[in-house]
This record gives structure tokens, sequence and C-alpha cells, in this order.
């Protein structure tokens, strides 16, 4: 993600969703009602304490044509990016038809524009079906996990499965890296660890990425993201693997240096030469 492009924050998102009631109340008039489910970073943002920001709104956008241009008048006053607010997820493995059904009331802005979110156990279904090793998805899972056990109100793995089957069918594709990832935080005690650690393989694996396409120009396009992550997380354990044995060696070569000298008799150099 670009550094130009200005974050969308806990602390800012409810002032853009209200500017965004007044736009479209300006644009559609007060009798005419607007609903936004908000999904994925936003909804995670706007339920949760764990994560500081995201980059744009996903949501399903059930109001009139005036929206659109509400939208870009709201991004224009803070320099958001155009497409700030989109409903292009509806394109992706995430959506699902049902996601309307299992949604939860979150604020009224205007008195015109109802703003709900998704419903916990959905919210970790889409996410586990998304996946991406390389965003925030992963992380989100153990962060929704964490919180609501901190809160007394744990979440366990059949509401989990259950909410998989609703959105997406009892042969749901769910990633593998997934489903491991789902079973290695049942099975922790520790979720914060894990939340951190699982963090830091997220951005390691957007960092791989960058590489390969500074590397590969429009190459990742077509490629196979999983594998160029794990090709490139192996070379760096390699590197670091080769880059150990070699301090190790080096070290070896000194204490071998420092003993020859130390074995050398009095009055030679460390040559073993008469000194004259």
């Amino acid at each position: 993600m670009s550094p130009d492009i200005k974050p969308i924050t806990r602390d800012n998102l409810n002032d853009y969703l209200k500017d965004l009631a007044k736009e479209f109340r300006k644009l559609n008039g007060k009798k005419t009602s607007a609903e936004i489910i908000l999904i994925g970073g936003a909804a995670v943002l706007a339920g949760y304490g764990f994560r500081d920001l995201t980059y744009d709104v996903d949501a399903i956008i059930v109001a009139s044509s005036a929206m659109k241009d509400a939208i870009n008048r709201v991004g224009d006053k803070h320099g958001l990016p155009r497409g700030w607010l989109n409903a292009d997820f509806k394109r992706t493995v995430s959506y699902s038809d049902r996601l309307m059904e299992v949604s939860v009331y979150y604020r009224t802005f205007s008195n015109i524009v109802t703003v709900r979110t998704v419903a916990a156990e959905y919210l970790l279904a889409m996410k586990l079906m998304s996946g991406r090793q390389y965003k925030n998805d992963l992380s989100d899972i153990v962060g929704i996990l964490w919180e609501h056990r901190k809160i007394g109100k744990p979440i366990s793995r059949e509401s989990v499965e259950k909410a998989i089957e609703s959105l997406y069918g009892t042969d749901a594709a769910i990633p593998e890296t997934s489903m491991q990832l789902l079973s290695a935080v049942f099975a922790s005690g520790d979720y914060e660890t894990l939340y951190h650690t699982t963090r830091e393989s997220e951005l390691e694996s957007k960092e791989l990425l960058l590489e390969f396409e500074q590397n590969y120009p429009n190459a990742l396009k077509g490629g196979d993201i999983g594998s160029i992550i794990n090709s490139g997380q192996r070379k760096r354990r390699e590197g670091q693997k080769d880059s150990m044995l070699a301090k190790l060696e080096e070290k070896k070569r000194l204490v071998e240096k420092t003993k020859q000298s130390l074995e050398a008799p009095v009055g030679h150099d460390r040559s073993g030469q008469e000194p004259r």
C-alpha cells in the first residue's frame, strides 16, 4: 500500500460515516434512507481494539445512486482516495448473499443512514475464506478470538464451523493455511503471542511480494501467490542459515589462529621465524 494513501482508523471512521450521511441527506433528501454493512477491516475497526487501521472500507451498500456522489464528496473533503468506501468485495470468494441476514446493528447517522457490521462468527468465516497471507486476514482471526476470550465471551470452533457452512455451504473451499491457523489458535493457550507472530508473518509475506513484483514486473498477477511467498520465505531462511554458518566458520578460524599464536615458541614471531 502506498504511504501516500491516508489510512482509516478507529478514531476517524465514525467521522467519515457521519459526514457521509450528511452528504447523502443533502443529495437525496430526508425521506429515503440507506443502509451500509461494514465488512472486513472496517468491521474489525468498528468492533475491536487490536487493529489500528485499514486503507478502505469494504461494504454492502443499499442506497440510491446518490450514495456514490456522497462517497466521493467525503473522500475529496478528507483527502481519501476514490472508492474509499466500496462494494468491490462482492466479486471476491469471501462474499455471500447471506451476509445481510447475519449482520448486526452498529449505528445510525443523521437519522438517514443505518450502519451495520457482521456478527463475529460470520466475520471469522469470511476471514477464513479469504485467508490472504499478505493482508490482515489471519491476524484478524486470532485477534477476534483473543478479544472475545478476554471479555469472557469466547467463540467456539463449532460456532465458527457452523458460520462457514451457513455462508458458503458444506463444501466450502477454505484455504489450508486458514484451517491450520484455526486449529493452532484453539489448541494454543497464548493467543497474544500467536497474534503477534501471525502479524509478523503477514508483514514478511507482504515484503516478499513487493520484492517479487520489483524483480518480475506484472508476473505477480498470474502467479501463485502462496508459492511465491513460500519460496521467498525458504530463500530467506536459507540465507540466514548460510550467514550464521559463515559467522561460525569465521569464529572457528579466529580461534584457531589465536591458538596457534599462543602455542608459538618464545623468541619466534607468529610465522615461526626467528626475529631479526
